[in-house]
């Protein structure tokens, strides 16, 4: 008998529904949300509303898509954190009351957790154990991956995550939200050596971001005090020298932690891995170290249902299920 399992991701701005059929993903229905671009960043009040409206029908298109029942599923998978409370709740309560309608089991899903078990979606696969890096807007983190769900946070940013970093920074250069993607857009033109910015060095393999971002916004004023059109004029070689900098700080740990652990099978996760600077950076290492490195399509980069239903999956075979009593976490930790 098959084992089909309906995952719900709603951890923040995106509505996301997917259907895994005995390991294999089928669909990947996601809804964005416009509505934070007018403020410069996700407000969670809207973006509740928003997952409100949109998880009926995406849940719907899901199910139809992949021509499936609900009275075929095996089980309900969501996210139970990290992320914003109201948005959380939004996709477990949907999930708690169709298990409970249905009469089948329930999975709670570590949002972090599914970022890194993203790369189990589609070949190749990283062969355990791998370093994963998993970067996004809330979080940067360099975790030891021993099995499907056995893992460990080794190093991680100690205030702003790096995704926060390019959004901030973007915004002192007047882009719009979000701005990360712009600076990677910017930087394919410009000079990645035409400013050097200061890095931020902390022990062991954790990181610092809030120190760049004052930097930034110090130099900025500095120089628009002589040029009131410097970043209009210079704003290819300013994405490209942030750019260059937030990766070189990103890669100096990954290396220090592949050479402390021994490890060749080196991955990364999570929304800034769609940067295609890091992408490079990464491949340009890989070659100079003999890494097997392992990149994730880019519609699995940013939050979507497909890794929480393929991290729903292996929970699914380990026999790990919560019950009704289970509540969102917006603080969770992996």
């Amino acid at each position: 008998m098959s084992t089909i399992i309906l995952a719900i991701e709603s951890s923040c701005d995106e509505t996301s529904a997917a259907i895994i059929k005995d390991g294999k993903i089928l669909n990947n229905i996601i809804a964005t949300q416009s509505v934070h671009e007018n403020y410069g960043g996700v407000v969670p009040e809207l973006a509740s509303r928003a997952h409100q409206q949109n998880i009926v029908p995406v849940i719907t298109n899901a199910l139809r898509n992949a021509n499936i029942h609900k009275s075929a599923l095996s089980a309900v998978a969501f996210t139970q954190g990290p992320g914003l409370l109201g948005a959380l709740l939004v996709g477990s309560s949907f999930a708690k009351a169709m298990a409970l309608a249905l009469g089948i089991p329930l999975i709670t899903v570590n949002h972090m957790q599914a970022h890194i078990l993203a790369h189990f979606i589609d070949d190749p696969k990283p062969r355990f154990p791998f370093l994963c890096l998993t970067v996004s807007g809330g979080h940067t983190q360099i975790v030891l991956v021993e099995d499907f769900l056995k893992m460990q946070v080794i190093g991680e940013a100690k205030d702003d995550a790096v995704g926060e970093a390019f959004d901030k920074t973007a915004k002192l250069l007047g882009l719009p939200y979000p701005g990360g993607p712009l600076i990677d857009k910017y930087a394919h033109d410009g000079n990645p050596n035409a400013f050097d910015f200061p890095e931020t060095e902390m022990s062991g393999l954790d990181y610092s971001f809030s120190g760049i971002k004052t930097a930034i916004l110090y130099f900025l004023r500095e120089q628009e005090k002589n040029n009131d059109h410097f970043i209009e004029e210079n704003l290819n070689d300013l994405c490209a020298s942030i750019q260059a900098t937030l990766i070189k700080m990103l890669l100096q740990k990954l290396k220090k932690a592949a050479k402390e652990t021994g490890i060749k099978e080196i991955a990364i996760a999570g929304g800034v891995s769609a940067n295609t600077g890091l992408r490079n950076a990464l491949q340009i290492e890989a070659k100079k170290r003999n890494w097997n490195i392992y990149i994730p399509k880019f519609e699995y980069c940013t939050d979507n249902a497909a890794m929480i239903a393929m991290t729903a999956h292996f929970k699914f075979l380990a026999g790990e299920f919560s019950d009704q009593r289970t509540s969102p976490n917006p603080r969770m930790s992996l």
